[in-house]
């Protein structure tokens, strides 16, 4: 009998425990699901504030004079020609056009890059840059465990951040700077995966405990920003119609079918206007001029019955799609979904298969969330 791999522990574990999270095995972690209240968390962090524990997604940094001719060659978007401080969301493709990860690459500048990849992806990604890398020089370091990584989401939090920092409530979009905090350097970024506004920030494993008992405490005690677990991160991320790795984007969904165009560059110029050519380049191009087989729609229904992952969606007798996600909105009040449906797919109605019965979903804009 094969021994089951014990599970991971993030820095923050111990405040997890101390804050009587709802512990639970998240692709080999041990991960806060919610404090008591998946929907009160929600609005927390629709309202005011909330912090989230991602130390279990991968952090990976390239250095060295070919980290961004590879980083070209594996990414959708196009890496050459990054600022300084700037992070550029992206697809890393197979072959045939589908998504191995979505990532978030950071330009930290001298010839060197961090990506924040999806945790469940970290060890496929390693393995698959290592069969790619060819003759290429660079650098790479798994940083994911020498390092913590917390996400501050609300309307609130960059009040908060104001009234110990100037430099970051200023940060733009897609955006990130490095601070000193007491003996520790800091990355802070602001991108975000809630639809709210928000910092993400990324501290050595070692001053973890310390870091985020500052955090906190000021914040807890004026319940700006409260601990967040995974449960309100999926609803707040599906309101604002954000794709989630083996939901809106697999190794067999292409990131145009998914929405995803605006982090495809089809044509990339690499200095001299030497063309450089990405993994899965060729397939998107096809799609692109085809016509994408498959498109992502919104999906809002009455009553309170929430569809489910590969829900069959139908038009008229025929099967259309299925549903990617799903979720009574904690916003809202009513059941929301994401379906990946055929490109031809028009109808303002659809069915949803629920077994015993079938029932209507009215086709909406992406994203159902705006701040």
């Amino acid at each position: 009998m094969t021994a089951t791999a014990p599970l991971q522990k993030t820095p923050f574990h111990a405040f997890h425990l101390d804050h009587n999270a709802m512990m639970v095995d998240f692709i080999g972690w041990d991960m806060p699901m919610h404090y008591g209240s998946i929907i009160e968390e929600h609005q927390q962090v629709r309202h005011s504030g909330g912090l989230f524990d991602v130390s279990h997604m991968g952090r990976l940094r390239f250095k060295g004079r070919d980290a961004c001719k590879f980083l070209d060659r594996v990414c959708t978007r196009q890496i050459h020609g990054m600022k300084d401080g700037q992070i550029r969301y992206s697809l890393i493709c197979n072959e045939c056009g589908g998504c191995k990860d979505d990532v978030l690459v950071y330009g930290v500048g001298n010839a060197e890059y961090l990506m924040v990849c999806n945790g469940a992806n970290r060890a496929k990604l390693l393995e698959h840059f290592s069969k790619v890398k060819g003759d290429l020089v660079f650098k790479l370091k798994d940083e994911t465990e020498s390092t913590a990584m917390v996400a501050l989401q609300g309307p609130k939090v960059m009040e908060l951040f104001r009234s110990f920092s100037t430099e970051i409530p200023e940060l733009k979009r897609y955006r990130f700077t490095t601070k000193n905090l007491l003996i520790a350097k800091i990355l802070v970024s602001r991108t975000g995966y809630t639809g709210e506004d928000g910092v993400e920030v990324i501290i050595p494993a070692s001053f973890a405990k310390k870091a985020i008992d500052l955090m906190v405490r000021h914040a807890e005690e004026t319940a700006v920003v409260l601990p967040t677990g995974l449960g309100a991160r999926d609803s707040l991320r599906l309101e604002a119609g954000m794709p989630l790795y083996g939901h809106e984007i697999t190794e067999e969904i292409d990131p145009i079918s998914a929405g995803l165009s605006f982090a495809v560059k089809l044509e990339k110029g690499y200095g001299d206007n030497e063309a450089q050519q990405f993994i899965g380049q060729e397939a998107l191009i096809k799609i692109a001029n085809e016509g994408a087989p498959k498109k992502l729609i919104g999906l809002k229904l009455d009553g309170k019955r929430t569809p489910r992952q590969q829900m069959a969606v139908l038009g008229g007798d025929k099967e259309v799609g299925t549903i990617t996600s799903g979720c009574l909105s904690p916003t809202f009040g009513y059941p929301i979904a994401m379906a990946l449906v055929s490109a031809d797919c028009d109808n303002d109605v659809v069915q949803i298969n629920f077994g015993k019965k079938t029932i209507d979903a009215e086709v909406v804009s992406l994203p159902f969330y705006k701040r």
